[in-house]
């Protein structure tokens, strides 16, 4: 059926409920593109770990006695057991399978194991834990599986520069400086797609985001601040801060240029990262997608150290986003519902305020391909 020129397509229904495209978008996207793992505060000191899901794999994130991170395929070269079972936690010197005892240092070099020294030809680099691609940008620690990652330049820090049109925008933030104030994760039933598509558009603000829609008026229009190249959404004339009721908010950045002072910036580092710049605070998103259906999303609240270390109040600038975050995955999941029926078994459609989604179901359909 062909469509008036107001409207473009979206992808199928089955794009978002089909689990063997689940499992082609971990393989080609998520497992190939460079994924936002852990916060460099998660990691504070040689030894502490993160584990985290990335596409079919499992991956443990640690720092080496140098500082450093680093990051390793969470499976034990003897007989393939999970290395590391929590979350998060610390080791002091090593991480040791809990099946058959075999040990690997920081650094995932096997370094222990029942009878090892009966074993001389075991080559103890050979034999450690595979080693995944790391870069460390903005504070937090970027992952990538893929034999020979793409340019982190290009898909990581080009796509900051490309949204705000000054690669020095970003840094005047000073976001890998900022210390994180709160932490709240949420688990929403819906596909990674869906959240993807509602934070890159606004045609949604004015019907469930009101309190946003108080602090950015211009977001009532339908148009996301990401449809124009370096523009950031203008806080209203009687808006003193980034919050739930527009009252002052902390401390603000200081090297935040005047221009972008009261104005609130969002970027989508594909495949699965939201940056949201304002003046006193970045938050930022990192979604894990779990399954066709379901998506984990990790938020952080940034702000200036001293703010944390003196006790500022963070509660109605955290209470804003969250209230955000909460009404767009209440909108996400209510979707998923609807990806499944016949009604949407040829897609829907994208008015003129969503045309720029297109370009992500281009980029998607791209790498299945």
């Amino acid at each position: 059926m062909s469509l008036p020129a107001s409207l473009l397509a979206t992808l199928p229904g089955s794009a978002y409920t089909d689990p063997a495209t689940f499992s082609a978008e971990c393989a080609a996207i998520f497992e190939h593109s460079w994924f936002c793992a852990a916060h460099a505060g998660d990691l504070p000191e040689p030894g502490a770990f993160r584990t985290v899901q990335i596409g079919r794999e499992n991956i443990i994130v640690t720092r080496v006695r140098d500082g450093a991170a680093q990051a390793f395929l969470n499976v034990c070269r003897h007989r393939g057991a999970r290395v590391c079972l929590e979350e998060q936690g610390s080791v002091k010197r090593t991480f040791r399978c809990p099946y058959h005892a075999w040990s690997y240092g920081l650094d995932g070099r096997l370094v222990a194991a029942p009878n090892l020294a009966t074993m001389p030809d075991i080559d103890r680099t050979e034999y450690g834990l595979h080693r995944v691609h790391v870069r460390e940008w903005l504070g937090y620690v970027w992952v990538s599986l893929a034999a020979e990652p793409p340019s982190f330049e290009e898909d990581v820090i080009g796509a900051a520069t490309r949204r705000l049109g000054d690669p020095a925008a970003i840094t005047r933030y000073q976001v890998e400086s900022l210390a994180i104030g709160r932490r709240i994760t949420y688990d929403v039933a819906a596909n990674w797609k869906l959240i993807v598509e509602n934070f890159m558009e606004c045609y949604h603000c004015a019907t469930i985001h009101p309190e946003l829609v108080d602090v950015l008026p211009e977001f009532s229009r339908g148009f996301a601040a990401q449809y124009y190249v370096g523009h950031g959404a203008e806080f209203g004339p009687a808006i003193e801060g980034f919050t739930v009721d527009g009252g002052p908010g902390v401390e603000r950045i200081p090297t935040v240029a005047a221009e972008q002072d009261r104005r609130y910036y969002a970027i989508t580092v594909k495949p699965q990262v939201f940056i949201n710049l304002v003046p006193d605070q970045v938050i930022v998103i990192r979604m894990i997608p779990l399954a066709v259906d379901r998506t984990k999303v990790e938020c952080d609240w940034l702000f200036l150290p001293s703010v944390i270390a003196e006790g500022g109040d963070i509660d109605r600038s955290v209470e804003l986003f969250h209230r955000v975050n909460s009404q767009d995955f209440e909108a996400c999941e209510r979707t998923q519902l609807g990806m499944s029926s016949r009604a949407y078994a040829d897609g829907g459609v994208l008015v003129p305020s969503e045309h720029h989604l297109a370009e992500f179901h281009e980029w998607v359909t791209e790498r299945l391909a």
